[in-house]
Formats: C-alpha cells, structure tokens, sequence
C-alpha cells in the first residue's frame, strides 16, 4: 500500500485514484486489522513510519515507549480549498510522536512572515482580492476577465500592460480563486530545462490530484522564439494554463503560435485618481497621519508615477521615513524625489515619440513637437535616428511647398555627426521648429504612392520601354532602331516637342493614371 499524498492516509496503491477522487473517504485501510506492520510498504511521497519514529526519538530525546508502527494513529490536517497538499516533513515527524498532532499552543514559524517584514510597501500592499484592484475594468463587477475567474473556466492569456498596472497582483489572484497549484516563474532566470520539469510535474499533478497548475511567467518577451516554442505543446493540451505578462506589444514579441493559443488582455494605464486611491489605502494600513502627506502631496506622487503604483507607494514610502523628521517640509520631500521618464529605445516608447514628433510637424504644432523631440532626448535617445526622421518629413511633408528644408535637414543630420550630444540639440530643434512652421505639400509623396498602385493593376507593370527611348550602346543595337526616333528636347522650343514616353500607353491608361496622380 501507499500513503496518500493529499490525507497521509493508507491506501491500497490499486485504489489510489479512487481514493483521491472521493475527497479522501473511501478505500482507507485500518493498518491494525488489514496489513500487518512487517507488510506495510511505505509510500514515495513519504518516509517510513519505523525510520519516523527512530527520528522523532533522536531528536526529541524521548526515551519511553512509543506507538509501534502498525498501531500509529495517521492524524489528518485540515485541508482549506486552495491547499490540497500533504503535511510538510517537520509536521509528520512532531505529530507522530505519540500519535498525537502537535499542540495548536505552539508558534508556528512562518518563512512568509519574515520576507513580509522585510519587503517594500508596494509588494505589502499588493491586493489580496479581486474587489481591492484598482484601475482595471477586466476584473470589476462587469468585467469580462472577472467573469471567467468567477465561473472557473481561465484559459491561458497574456496580460498587456505597463510597469506598476497590477499584472502580477491579477494572476496571483487568479491562482487563489482557482484553487489551482500556481508555479511563478521570470524569463530572466529560468532556462528551458525548468520550464520542461515544471511541465512535466504540471502532468503529474494532474493525473494524481486532478488539480490544474497555473504557471505565471513575468516578463515573457524576454523570451527568444525558440524558448516560447516549448510553452505551445502542453499550452494547447491543456496540460497547464499559461498566464504571461508583458510591457512591450505581444504582436511584435510573442510569436503567432503562442498568441493564437492565448487570450489577450490589455490593461488600462493608472489614472492619477486611482493611483491616489491607492496610496490613500496604503496611509491608512501603515496608520500614517503625517499632515506633510496630505492629499496634495498624494497627488504630486501619483502626477510623479505616470500611471505606474509601484513607483508611487515607492515614493509614499520614502517619504513617510522622511516624514519621521520634525522638521521636514513638503519641499523637503519633493527635493528628494528622481524623476525618471518612461522610455525604451527598443520598444513601443521608441516608435510612439518619434510617431508623435512626426505627426507634431505635419500638424504645424512647434511646441508639441519640441516636446516630443527633448523628450526623446532627454531618455538617451540616438540624435542621428532624429535627424534622419527629420529629413523623410522635409520630403514627405513639407515637400514641393519649400524645397529648403530638405538641405537644412540633411545638414542638421551632419551637424549631429559632428557635434554630437548635448550641442546638437540645438541644431535638431532649428530643424523641428523649421518644418513645424513651414508650408506643407504632400503633392510629390502621394503622387509617388499613386504610381506604386497603378503598377498593381494588370497590364501596367509590364509595359515595355519604347524603342526609341532606350539606349544603344552597341552597333547591334543601333541596327535594331534602339534611339532613332527619339526627339532631343533641348532641340526644340522651349523643350516641348511630342513623343510617345510609354509604349502602349492608351488613352484610357493615361486618363487613369492621371486620376490617381
């Protein structure tokens, strides 16, 4: 027989699954009646009742008699919903001294408390239900992601959403609701190999238990291709549920495999009123009554976060240890606080600021579209990649309107070669300024556009070049009529003289192309 690795009760091993399917009541052995003592086989999750007992004596020091292992008295610990796991091997050893559970009197250590001690006021503060998230729809009242949880039916998904906006908190949450086994794991420090194991325990779980494993993988885009290629196999099986959490867009990095097998969710940026509302929560759970963090303190923290709660309760908490000081004042503390600005030169930040600054000179808008260009570069921004933004805008924008601004930007992008930071932040807003206030023509960009969709259409693209315009290097060629009727336009008046450019060039594709032009 086998001890059951949920109740520590013995189980014939044929029945195992049985026994774990009816909630642990039926097929329990009576270990004085059934199996004698010198039969008993102990179970892999477990160590044997005999070397237990020897163990128990060693390090309690009794010396009087103890139970003998065929009449020991297996004691059940009781089970909440969500922990359906065997006593840990300190407990076994304790309580099966004397057959008796452990004395509730006792302090029980707990790991987790010292880590709480210890951790920052933003993983202190982290929501223990759904009700307490702040900011997002998904898990309100009505919310679509709320209503899978409450009918257990999570399928795998990928949370979308910035630094601080409740990723982590949403899929603990979601593994406590479950009830599933949650496994939590980073992409800056797990191999493919874990992963594997992690799979692999995930199956057993399942077939022993019939209890489903959750794994959480943060920051999933650090993830190569490859490695996300291991996650499609048990992720369609059903094997586990994957919740992934990114910053950057899944469509550029998840791959299309793993992103058809997943739901999606994107999570909405913090509002200053929500960030306020958390840090309010987080005063009244550390009892602060400072009148230095008042509520115009707290909104100076959330405008400071930029949507991101870590970042505030980071700030809350250093200044409630400032606030410590008699004489501190609210200036005092805004002294203290580093600024730092929400930039990546390889994601989505990248392309959203140099679309803004684009878009900021096309509309004619200086101040914006400084604000987006000493954004950029106050982040550490390349001012070359600027500079050759600048000079399609002087083309595609300002165009035939001012042909001058396509010389100034390409000199603008010189000057950034050779000056270099931080001097050449003058010569890039000479440039944005100028493109911002110059007239805009799109006339040659859409005119170019039209042409590339013409050549789409059948017939068109395959249009041979005429004879008389080709070029005849060669006395084969020259034999051949290649230039002998081709009309030198300098000859003629004004440079205007009548000929045929495009050989097969119809009326009716003419009056086509020109509407398109």
């Amino acid at each position: 027989m086998v001890d059951c690795p949920v109740c520590n009760k013995p189980v014939k091993e044929s029945f195992i699954n049985e026994h774990i399917d009816s909630g642990c009541h039926t097929h329990v052995l009576d270990q004085q009646t059934d199996t004698p003592s010198t039969q008993k086989t102990h179970s892999f999750f477990t160590t044997p009742a005999v070397r237990r007992t020897a163990t128990s004596i060693l390090k309690t020091g009794t010396t009087g008699s103890q139970t003998p292992p065929s009449t020991a008295q297996y004691v059940q610990r009781p089970k909440s919903p969500s922990q359906g796991i065997k006593r840990s091997f300190a407990e076994a050893i304790e309580s099966s001294v004397n057959g008796e559970p452990r004395s509730p009197t006792l302090p029980k250590r707990s790991k987790s408390s010292a880590l709480q001690k210890v951790a920052p006021l933003a993983e202190r503060m982290r929501p223990t239900s759904l009700d307490d998230v702040c900011g997002q729809e998904l898990v309100g009242p009505d919310g679509l992601l709320r209503g899978m949880i409450e009918t257990n039916t999570i399928p795998s998904m990928i949370l979308w959403g910035g630094p601080g906006t409740g990723k982590t908190t949403i899929a603990r949450l979601i593994a406590n609701t479950s009830g599933s086994r949650f496994v939590e794991i980073n992409s800056t420090s797990t191999g493919v190999a874990e992963v594997k194991k992690l799979f692999a325990e995930a199956l057993n779980e399942l077939h022993l238990t019939g209890r489903k494993t959750i794994i959480f993988c943060d920051e999933i885009h650090r993830f190569s291709k490859a490695q996300q290629d291991v996650f499609l196999g048990p992720v369609e099986a059903g094997q586990v549920t994957l919740i992934a959490a990114t910053t950057e867009n899944p469509s550029f990095k998840v791959i299309n495999a793993l992103l058809s097998r997943c739901r999606t969710f994107t999570l909405a940026r913090l509002t200053d009123e929500h960030v306020v509302t958390i840090l309010e929560r987080a005063m009244a759970a550390e009892n602060c009554t400072s009148s230095v963090l008042d509520s115009e303190m707290l909104k100076y923290f959330a405008s400071f976060a930029d949507g991101d709660a870590r970042i505030a309760l980071n700030l809350l908490d250093l200044a409630m240890n400032l606030a410590k000081k008699p004489s501190i004042t609210s200036e005092d503390i805004k002294k203290e606080l580093t600024r730092t600005l929400v930039y990546d030169r390889n994601g989505d930040q990248h392309y959203d600021n140099i679309s803004a600054l684009h878009k900021s000179i096309r509309g004619s808008d200086a101040d914006a579209a400084l604000y987006y260009l000493a954004r950029m570069l106050k982040s550490g921004e390349d001012p070359l990649y600027i500079a050759r933004r600048l000079i399609v805008v002087a083309s595609e924008d300002v165009g035939l309107a001012d042909n001058t601004m396509l010389p100034l930007a390409t000199a603008a992008y010189t000057a950034c070669q050779t000056i270099g930071m931080p001097e050449c932040r003058i010569n890039l807003a000479h440039c944005v300024v100028a493109l911002s206030l110059s007239p805009k023509s799109t006339r040659s960009y859409r005119a170019l556009n039209n042409v590339m969709a013409a050549l789409d259409e059948p017939g068109i693209a395959g249009l041979p070049v005429p004879v008389h315009l080709r070029n005849a290097p060669t006395r084969l060629m020259k034999e051949m009529g290649y230039g002998a009727e081709y009309k030198y336009n300098p000859e003629f008046l004004d440079g205007r003289v009548q000929q045929h450019l495009i050989k097969g060039w119809s009326v009716a594709m003419k009056s086509f192309f020109r509407s398109l032009v």
